[in-house]
């Protein structure tokens, strides 16, 4: 053997690799035809390889772990990079002799090495040639032996057969690929790409999934058309060997796919089976039919639910709408159709019900026990729709609760303050996912009847959106000619609201749509007084509080005295809610002490009230003194009920001019203005000096600035206020007045006289001043609210100052 050696081949394809390259080309026929024509060298250091068998041409990793093949790739590198490489006959042997090993092996160059960070070494090999070992020279610190060449036998690459078998080799090669979910697609673009007939049997054999003893079988034969046709063999049983385990796993998947699909769908039936109460889909519409036959509708209502129902049995129970139409169903069971309570006609009961649960409220009480004598009577008469109108807390939507005791009807409450979408009363179409029938309907099903007594809490507070008018859809609810067939969306059907007895409650009339307004009956429930609220405190806030913090009338006594104190001192409203919340304080002071075992006293007193709530605070509302030109007591209605306020008026140098503050609305601006033009217009009738009007600047003021006020009943009392200021004589003590004032002088009358009045006796107020008109107001009002008052009723401006403005004169008094 002589020179070039395997070192100068550094012209090949194979060999030109650059050290930062990621790719290496494959063997051309040139570089294979040029490697077998080089001679091998003497002797080469023997690299054993456990788990594969080195191929010619074929580019291989290994990765080095036992020192003396550490050394042999050290040195190597360093050197010729030229090595021989064999397999282990044994791969579990640690440290292989030369018996341990094949005597066949592949001459290899190495490429790179590269040391990984677990300390191991890992060599990119490429193999060149066949070579025998001859004579092993050395084992320490590696194998080193003598080789000799291996004659390899070569049919002409025209012959037919030897060309059949390449061809087939690249056929199954692409199939294994197409097959094996382990081998990349890119594969498929190597073997396509290989030109040279022997680097493409190397190639497969070395990629084959076989033992190392049959790689090595196939390397050790001479013959290249006998290795590749062992290489075919190899092939085919590997291809059987993956299309019988594709088709084991595609029969294994499609049959878990198969239980799995119906282990879900036995699942699904085994849920809806459960919701339905364990019962299957026959069994279900059996029962619906015996429900149906209880029913007492009518023909029309039957046959519609018949006709569900048959379209119900028809649905395959898995899909949604049959979820749909069963809750459908089961709505129209529900409801009470044609399922009435009977009414209690014992008047004097219902009577002793209202007047149990309700002190006062007299007006309310007699409409409704007219009702029952009418419904009594002619036992088929529509249900009116009573609307309670007040403030707060005077018990209007507790008063629905005794109506329905004293009719023995169902109580429902339903609370409208807030509600925008139209679909809350006349509910869903059921197409809708998540479709439900309207608060009435729903309602209607859960009082059991249909006639109870249904309370429409707030109605007032209704208010409009996108999603509609709920106001626009109540037209048709209280509308005693239409609700005999209120349209619910999601019920598809009319169903009779005329048998109920609907009450709504509001705070303010004014926020009701009209047409809403027209179709109700109103009861004004106007405020207590302080003896009916001491009442109502003593018969029931305070026995209820005493329950509710476990507490009985043993452990806490408050007098009508202190509760008369509670409400003037700490309460100003004209229902009774603040109230209880104060008793509520003055029970759990009870509470806390018996809870500590501390000794206080059962009986509460003026001081104890005062320890536990504080000072007075609300004694603002008191008459003030008459020392002072210009200032009148007014009435005023609020939301809370009646109140007083005070008209101050005072005199500056100027030109004449009209300032009017306290955050007052445009028409208490305009009647202060009225009645300015007016006592201009009849100043010497009121014996004042027409000069005075172009001297003096006039300020009229009404206190509490923060609050809003408007409205024309303070007019009389701006005009008392004015002349009392131009003429600085004192206003009569103890006098209160309300009235509009026209330019003509006359006075016309003003509404919540009742609230005023119980305002004024809360000022200690004597004497009151109202509009003629007014009079048929007071004639309502029980004797009793009126103890203590005299009334004068006027038609005229001049009436008014004749009774209100004395001939004395005030302390101090300006000369104008």
């Amino acid at each position: 053997m002589g020179d070039p050696k395997f070192t100068n081949f550094d012209n090949m394809s194979l060999q030109a690799i650059d050290e930062d390259a990621e790719l290496i080309p494959l063997l051309t026929a040139e570089d294979e035809e040029e490697m077998n024509n080089e001679a091998l060298p003497e002797t080469l250091p023997i690299l054993p390889l456990r788990n594969t068998v080195l191929f010619p041409g074929v580019v291989i990793p290994i990765t080095a772990g036992r020192d003396s093949s550490i050394n042999l790739i050290k040195d190597a590198n360093k050197g010729s990079k030229v090595i021989g490489v064999v397999s282990q006959k044994d791969k579990d042997t640690e440290n292989p002799t030369v018996n341990d090993i094949n005597v066949l092996g592949t001459v290899a160059r190495i490429l790179r090495v590269l040391k990984m960070p677990d300390g191991n070494t890992t060599v990119i090999l490429q193999g060149k040639k066949r070579f025998e070992v001859a004579e092993m020279l050395t084992e320490e610190p590696y194998m080193t032996a003598t080789v000799r060449d291996t004659n390899e036998e070569r049919p002409n690459q025209a012959e037919p057969e030897f060309l059949a078998i390449i061809e087939s080799i690249k056929d199954l090669a692409l199939k294994i690929i197409r097959d094996n979910p382990n081998i990349p697609s890119e594969a498929s673009f190597a073997i396509k790409n290989i030109q040279s007939n022997s680097f493409l049997i190397n190639f497969v054999s070395s990629n084959l999934n076989l033992g190392v003893k049959e790689k090595q079988e196939l390397l050790e034969i001479n013959n290249l058309q006998e290795r590749a046709l062992a290489t075919l063999k190899h092939m085919n049983l590997e291809l059987q060997k993956l299309e019988l385990k594709n088709d084991i796993q595609s029969k294994v998947r499609n049959d878990m796919d198969q239980q799995q699909r119906e282990y879900f769908l036995h699942q699904q039936m085994k849920t809806i089976q459960e919701e339905l109460g364990g019962v299957s889909h026959d069994d279900e519409i059996f029962e619906m039919r015996k429900k149906a036959k209880k029913k007492k509708w009518d023909a029309k209502v039957k046959e519609h639910f018949d006709k569900e129902l048959a379209k119900m049995q028809r649905m395959n129970p898995q899909v949604a709408e049959y979820s749909i139409q069963r809750n459908y169903l089961d709505l129209f069971l529900d409801l009470p159709w044609n399922k009435f309570s009977k009414d209690k006609f014992d008047l004097k009961r219902a009577q002793k019900i209202l007047d149990r649960d309700h002190y006062g409220l007299e007006d309310v009480k007699r409409r409704i026990i007219e009702y029952l004598a009418v419904l009594k009577l002619r036992n088929d008469m529509k249900s009116p729709i009573l609307c309670l109108y007040g403030p707060p807390g005077v018990g209007k939507t507790s008063l629905g609760k005794s109506v329905a005791e004293a009719l023995g009807r169902e109580y429902v409450r339903i609370s409208l303050g807030g509600l925008r979408d139209e679909a809350e009363i006349r509910g869903h179409r059921k197409t809708y996912i998540g479709a439900m029938p309207g608060r009435i309907v729903q309602s209607l099903k859960k009082a059991g009847t249909s006639n109870p007594v249904f309370i429409l809490d707030e109605i007032d507070k209704l208010s409009s959106s996108s999603q509609g008018d709920p106001s626009s859809a109540m037209l048709e609810v209280l509308d005693p000619e239409q609700n005999s067939e209120f349209y619910d969306n999601f019920l598809e059907m009319g169903y009779d609201l005329s048998k109920v007895m609907f009450i709504a409650t509001a705070n303010n009339l004014g926020t009701i749509q009209p047409a809403l307004r027209d179709r109700m009956e109103i009861i004004n429930v106007t405020g207590y007084t302080i003896e009916e609220k001491v009442e109502i405190a003593k018969r029931h806030l305070l026995p209820k509080q005493l329950k509710e913090h476990g507490l009985t009338s043993k452990h806490l006594t408050i007098a009508k005295p202190q509760l008369e104190k509670i409400v003037e001192g700490y309460t100003r409203e004209s229902g009774v809610r603040s109230l209880e919340k104060q008793i509520a304080k003055m029970v759990r002071y009870a509470a806390k002490n018996i809870a500590f075992e501390e000794e206080y006293q059962v009986k509460v007193t003026n001081e104890i009230i005062e320890t536990v709530l504080g000072p007075a605070r609300l004694e603002r509302d008191k008459y003030e003194n008459n020392d002072v030109a210009g200032v009148v007591t007014g009435l005023a209605w609020t939301s809370v009920g009646g109140d007083i306020l005070f008209i101050e008026s005072i005199l500056s140098k100027g030109k004449g001019t009209l300032n009017i503050t306290g955050n007052l609305g445009k028409v208490m601006k305009e009647s202060a203005t009225i009645a300015m033009e007016y006592i201009k217009s009849n100043a010497e009738r009121f014996g004042i000096n027409p000069e005075v009007f172009d001297k003096y600047n006039v300020h009229i003021h009404v206190p509490e600035g923060a609050t809003p006020k408007d409205g024309p009943s303070a007019g009389i009392t701006m005009l008392t206020s004015l002349v009392s200021l131009f003429t600085q004589k004192k206003v009569k003590k103890s006098l209160a007045m309300t009235g509009e004032i026209t330019l003509r002088g006359k006075v016309l009358p003003v509404g919540g006289i009742k609230e005023k009045i119980l305002a004024a006796k809360r000022a200690r107020i004597k004497e009151l001043i109202l509009c003629k008109d007014n009079e048929k107001d007071i004639l309502e009002i029980k004797k009793e609210y009126l103890k203590g008052l005299t009334f004068h009723y006027v038609t005229d401006m001049h009436e008014v100052v004749d009774l209100a403005i004395t001939n004395q004169k005030v302390k101090n008094a300006k000369k104008l």
